[in-house]
């Protein structure tokens, strides 16, 4: 059964200087997607403010991953039929409302469904913001936007944890909201200015089939693998054979879904995309960095906080630098993916990489502040590496009409990513501990440390894979043969 829709194409001519809308996609965005991970940090004094347990607390961040799992599958069709300024207005209005509901809310229940409403807003954004740049990006200068727009992805979860701990350092968890609430308000009101419809619309029909398949599939998965972590840590809601097991059988009726309507226009998702190898190869390498970004990201503040026994503004501090490298670095290397493309950059960040989860494998009660840090940054040195030569040489390899769907494909897989390499470094850890303790150390802080080592072990092993993977990346210039329609900006 499909419900039609009609559409009118609606694009307005480029403006010579569309450099304030793409500012602007980029500032909203960082703020929408640093939200991601700004609840971490906070769980602890919410547990006490809110007289909750921290599996409980734990759902502010798994229900915010969740619905972005389930919203960001029907973008691609979004951002087929909708004009750029509408979808705009829908993100970062739903991310307002969500953000007052959540300053506002009187117990746990309103601020989960502040969440919520933040996380809907957020998914539309990340693919709002991939498909305008390859639309108003010529393919000559996309890796520049593009290491812009890799800030968003990387930086903005990475920072978060420290942002949120020198709120909390000061301020109730209230604040966390207050302080981004005019911020977003603020990106409304300039939005209304400058964001224009620069990105083409068409005809398109929304299958009602595929979007609760997409849903359940892609929802259950996530909500799976979040609930490994918590199983690890001792809070087991379901069986985790349940979500997993739905999740991956509505997955499997929804590829079928999709393969079915072929190349018709009521695909939610166009599974073509895969056709093209440079896509397909960069996806993997993605999702295998996402995993480790974010696993390291859950696992580091936990090792300084319960084997260093640091508090929540010094775990906090000793992140950012690394944050801020990969900021810095961002455009540097987007400007190297203009010249030389991306095999010269991505093989050896992906050893760089590895190399970095090797020399983590080291950590124990005794490692020092300074190497710690030092650690991170060569980590983030490499992700930074890699991230915008392969989202550029994904997302630009495929025909113009195909972005949004393959915006869509990327940004759901970033979430399925992070949520596995949450799950699998917090359940490693989980494990190590308790072998150790099984063992006769009878510290706890001591059995910590030997379940990170185990969780850095196994992920320094996975590196492999994508060391292997960067090899068969393809080099030369950045190349978009496909797309002779698309417009050109000037200076």
């Amino acid at each position: 059964m499909t419900t039609a829709t009609a559409s009118t194409p609606t694009i307005e001519r480029v403006p010579p200087r569309p450099g304030p809308v793409l500012a602007l996609l980029v500032a909203s965005a960082f703020v929408v997607i640093l939200n991601e991970t700004i609840m971490g940090v906070a769980i602890p004094q919410l547990t006490v403010d809110l007289g909750i347990t921290t599996s409980t607390a734990q759902w502010l961040t798994t229900g915010f991953l969740l619905t972005m799992a389930v919203v960001i599958p029907t973008t691609g069709f979004l951002l087929q039929r909708f004009p750029l300024r509408s979808l705009f207005f829908v993100a970062m209005g739903l991310f307002t409302a969500g953000t007052l509901v959540a300053a506002l809310a009187p117990g746990f229940g309103m601020l989960l469904v502040g969440r919520v409403v933040q996380a809907a807003g957020t998914a539309i954004m990340m693919p709002l913001l991939f498909t305008t740049v390859l639309s108003v990006i010529p393919p000559e200068r996309r890796g520049r936007f593009m290491g812009v727009v890799s800030v968003v992805i990387a930086v903005a979860p990475a920072v978060g944890p420290t942002v949120s701990g020198l709120i909390l350092s000061t301020f109730e968890w209230r604040w966390l909201f207050i302080f981004v609430l005019p911020i977003a308000v603020l990106s409304l009101i300039l939005g209304s200015v400058f964001v224009k419809n620069l990105t083409e619309t068409q005809p398109s029909h929304l299958d009602v089939v595929s979007i609760p398949l997409a849903a359940v599939g892609f929802g259950g998965l996530v909500y799976g693998l979040a609930s490994i972590g918590e199983s690890a840590e001792g809070h087991s809601g379901v069986p985790l054979w349940v979500p997993i097991g739905i999740g991956v059988a509505a997955l499997a009726a929804f590829v079928w879904r999709q393969l079915a309507l072929g190349g018709t226009d009521r695909v939610l998702l166009n599974l073509s995309v895969f056709r093209t190898r440079s896509f397909t190869l960069a996806v993997l390498l993605v999702v295998v960095v996402f995993a480790v970004l974010l696993g390291t990201l859950i696992l580091l503040p936990l090792y300084l906080q319960n084997v260093l026994g640091l508090d929540t503004l010094a775990t906090g501090l000793m992140l950012l630098p690394g944050g801020v490298l990969m900021g810095v670095l961002a455009p540097i290397v987007g400007n190297l993916f203009d010249r030389f493309g991306p095999r010269p950059l991505v093989l050896p960040a992906a050893i760089v990489t590895s190399a970095a989860l090797w020399w983590m494998t080291t950590l124990d009660a005794d490692s020092t502040v300074p190497t710690i840090i030092a650690m991170h940054l060569v980590l983030n040195a490499g992700l930074a590496f890699m991230f915008t030569p392969l989202l550029t040489s994904a997302l630009g390899s495929l025909p113009r009409r195909l972005y949004s769907h393959g915006s869509a494909i990327m940004s759901t897989l970033q979430q399925v990513a992070g949520a596995a390499g949450t799950a699998l470094f917090v359940t490693l850890m989980a494990v190590g501990a308790s072998a150790a303790a099984a063992e006769g150390v009878a510290h706890a802080a001591a059995a910590t440390s030997a379940g990170v080592h185990t969780a850095f072990l196994v992920g320094a092993c996975l590196s492999l894979a994508a060391v292997v993977l960067a090899a068969f990346v393809r080099g030369g210039a950045a190349t978009d043969e496909v797309e002779a329609d698309a417009p050109v900006l000037t200076h």
